[in-house]
């Protein structure tokens, strides 16, 4: 069978999965396991949150239908087990914390435990490789995957704006990896692809369901680890800066709240309604706008990410010129509307 039909395979199986699972965890949920709107969320009535468990029953059985359906190429198993078994850490870490909410679990233990996921990655051989030294390549390792892991947890603040950055993200990292061997990234960013479009519907029905930090925390953590394991560097020297543009909006997300609370004195780990996509619709834009600018905004990025993949010194310099001048704009610009 072609490598091109197991990949679509991979995601269609992901995605009925999750979709399945949907309902039947709603109406699970729907008993006990409720979001209720207050402070931040202002949700109209009770939610149920265990909509994480569908995206990862969803992506974990298209791998597993594809591990039992073809032979993996020489280390790609090995690999896989290390993403899986962090994204099964995160994952559980996430879903005690919805379990236990309003309380949640205390930043010091999601701290160390996304600790534990990133050295499972690192243990499978998963590890930013810019440096040579493992003193400098671990902690940067554990600062990029821990900082997206939460970075998508920071925009699930709204209906469908986390999930349909997963989906770009899976997408960019899908269409750069395809060309090549990275198999193992193929497989799993087309699997999570599927589990994502299977939920963004419920984001928007009114019988919806909740992602839930198990589901936002465990979709930034795998798109960070799945970005660490591509190659971009086939057709020129810069191409492995090109995760900065491929993750750019949650990325970009996380630093304006982080500056925003600082500015006001808080502490950058705390809630507040510093969100871009909060202060967007205190100014009168209407969610449906806001998820569809966050989209636009990923797209441009993931272009620009294909492009850096091939392009010379003075393009490269070209495009991160304009990223930088655009994000001091953008973050004048949004530091300027109301917050509270």
């Amino acid at each position: 069978m072609k490598p091109f039909v197991l990949y679509l395979l991979a995601g269609i199986v992901s995605c009925v999965v999750c979709a399945g699972a949907l309902p039947l965890l709603r109406r699970v949920a729907a008993r006990a396991f409720l979001d209720v709107p207050g402070g931040l969320k202002t949700h109209q009535g009770s939610v149920p949150v265990l909509g994480g468990c569908g995206v990862f029953l969803g992506m974990i059985s298209g791998l597993v239908f594809i591990r039992l359906t073809t032979a993996f190429p020489s280390g790609t198993l090995h690999t896989l087990r290390g993403i899986c078994l962090g994204g099964l850490l995160v994952f559980l870490l996430g879903l005690i914390d919805d379990l236990n909410k309003p309380n949640g679990v205390k930043i010091a233990l999601k701290l160390l435990v996304q600790l534990a996921a990133v050295a499972a990655l690192i243990y499978y051989g998963i590890v930013i490789r810019v440096f040579p030294s493992p003193w400098l390549a671990w902690p940067l390792t554990f600062l990029w995957v821990a900082g997206l892991t939460n970075a998508f947890n920071l925009l699930d603040i709204m209906d469908g704006l986390c999930v349909s950055q997963g989906v770009i993200c899976t997408l960019g990292l899908a269409f750069i990896a395809l060309p090549g061997e990275y198999v193992y990234v193929n497989f799993a960013a087309l699997s999570l692809l599927g589990a994502c479009l299977a939920f963004w519907p419920y984001n928007h029905v009114r019988k919806k369901i909740f992602l839930g930090d198990s589901g936002s925390t465990f979709i930034g953590f795998m798109v960070a680890s799945l970005s660490i394991g591509t190659g971009y560097s086939g057709h020129t020297d810069w191409g492995f800066l090109a995760p900065l543009f491929i993750l750019a909006v949650p990325l970009f997300d996380t630093g304006f709240v982080s500056l925003a609370r600082l500015l006001k004195g808080k502490n950058p780990l705390k809630g507040s309604p510093d969100h871009i996509a909060l202060r967007l619709k205190k100014a009168g834009w209407k969610p449906g706008y806001i998820v569809a600018a966050f989209a636009g905004a990923g797209l441009l990025c993931n272009a620009c990410a294909w492009g850096l993949t091939r392009a010379g010194f003075s393009t490269v310099i070209g495009l991160f010129a304009a990223a930088g001048v655009a994000a001091v704009a953008l973050t004048l610009y949004l530091l300027k509307l109301p917050a509270d």
